[in-house]
């Protein structure tokens, strides 16, 4: 690569500027209420793992255990999470989506698919081998942050 000093910077930019539109755009056409960042990836949090703990949460989402009940109290008012208590531990709670939360996330999925479609189908064909070329090396990338914040 010419320039691998730039990568670095170029590559964060580029990720953290789709993300932001993405969340904009669908943000714009969803119904009310408006569900920040947090609120959204905790929901596909309980949706793909319902029954997990404040503390699993907390460390899954790489949040204070305070910000995840926070989060919780606030959905569960808005009818999108429930907290039940653990049957194991009395203690611990189990948190839950509603049917109206799986309702909400299939929504925002389908949209966000719907609108990165329209926008990669814009790209000439060279762009979009590209990006799906860029695929494998990007959830790597994931990975390997994922990794690297999960080591003490």
């Amino acid at each position: 690569m010419e320039d691998d000093a730039a990568l670095p910077e170029e590559l964060a930019d580029a990720l953290v500027g789709v993300q932001r539109l993405i969340r904009r755009r669908l943000r714009r056409d969803m119904a009310a209420p408006q569900l920040r960042g947090a609120e959204v990836e905790f929901l596909r949090l309980v949706v793909e793992r319902p029954g997990i703990g404040i503390s699993d949460a907390a460390k899954e989402l790489y949040l204070a255990g305070n910000s995840v009940s926070t989060l919780v109290n606030q959905l569960a008012r808005q009818g999108y999470s429930l907290r039940e208590t653990d049957p194991a531990d009395r203690r611990a709670a189990r948190l839950l989506p509603t049917p109206a939360a799986e309702a909400r996330l299939s929504e925002w999925r389908g949209r966000r698919a719907d609108l990165v479609r329209r926008q990669v189908s814009r790209l000439d064909e060279p762009d979009r081998e590209t990006l799906l070329a860029a695929i494998p090396a990007l959830r790597r990338l994931a990975d390997s942050l994922r990794e690297e914040t999960e080591r003490p």
